[in-house]
């Protein structure tokens, strides 16, 4: 895997780094891939429970990467934002879809495409200099990787609105009051091992109920009630059919802690 994106596993927790710092982690052609490619292979790996999704250095990521989309706009291309079907796109479906849990240590600045990966995450653990900035209109485009999905999930019609069209930066504070933050620590040096021992603690929990539950969220929030019935219905029978759910219900019985495998 190349060096941009950083692998790291500590048990069942996958730890994946954009290493870009020196530009703020801004999202070229061979990070945008390594991404794109890494979160198709953990969706299959069984020995993977949870994922980190984090930034070096100062931020956690700028978004795309402009002077690389300069260079492509004036080569003549045809098709100067394929990236977005390319990458972006495959990159939200797979994050968003990845059945086990997701947690975002966004220490520093998450704007543009590097804000809409954050927001895909199931948790986001911030810190003081933490800020999100929906930068698309700035350049003048619109929304890409999954913002204009998530934003009014995560904070209404009308607030998703205005922070995709005024552009401004929303400081951690705000960030946290609004609901883009799940936590705000104390300490930006806090941030990333918030993050994986949250990671951590959902890696030792119900790996399959997990993706179930969010197979089910990404339903019931958009559906009808009957097809929110309809999927909690297929969910129950998936998870009431795994051994975390036997071996969970007979400790639970007994008065024991329950320990489970994921599986």
């Amino acid at each position: 895997m190349s060096d941009v994106l950083l692998v790291e596993r500590d048990g069942a927790v996958v730890s994946l780094t954009l290493n870009r710092p020196d530009s703020l982690n801004s999202l070229n052609r061979e990070l945008k891939a390594s991404l794109r490619d890494t979160l198709g292979d953990l969706e299959s790996d069984p020995e993977c429970r949870a994922v980190v999704l984090a930034g070096a250095g100062r931020a956690f990521c700028v978004g795309q990467d402009l002077r690389e989309h300069v260079e492509v706009l004036e080569s003549g291309s045809t098709d100067p934002l394929g990236t977005v079907s390319e990458h972006y796109n495959p990159i939200a479906a797979r994050l968003a879809g990845l059945s086990k849990p997701v947690v975002a240590a966004v220490r520093g600045s998450a704007a543009g495409a590097g804000a809409s990966l954050a927001l895909l995450a199931d948790f986001r653990i911030g810190g003081p200099k933490t800020s999100f900035l929906m930068a698309f209109a700035n350049v003048g485009l619109a929304a890409d990787t999954g913002a204009s999905w998530t934003l009014p999930r995560l904070v209404g019609l009308a607030k998703a609105t205005e922070l995709l069209m005024l552009a401004q930066p929303v400081p951690a504070d705000e960030a946290n009051r609004l609901g883009l933050l799940t936590t705000l620590v104390d300490e930006d040096d806090d941030v990333l091992p918030a993050a994986r021992a949250l990671a951590a603690r959902l890696a030792a929990g119900p790996t399959m109920a997990y993706g179930a539950i969010k197979r089910e969220l990404a339903i019931g929030s958009t559906g009808s009630l009957a097809e929110a019935l309809a999927g909690e219905y297929e969910a129950q029978t998936l998870t009431g059919a795994s051994a975390d759910h036997r071996a969970a219900t007979a400790a639970f019985v007994a008065k024991q802690r329950p320990e489970f495998t994921g599986r």
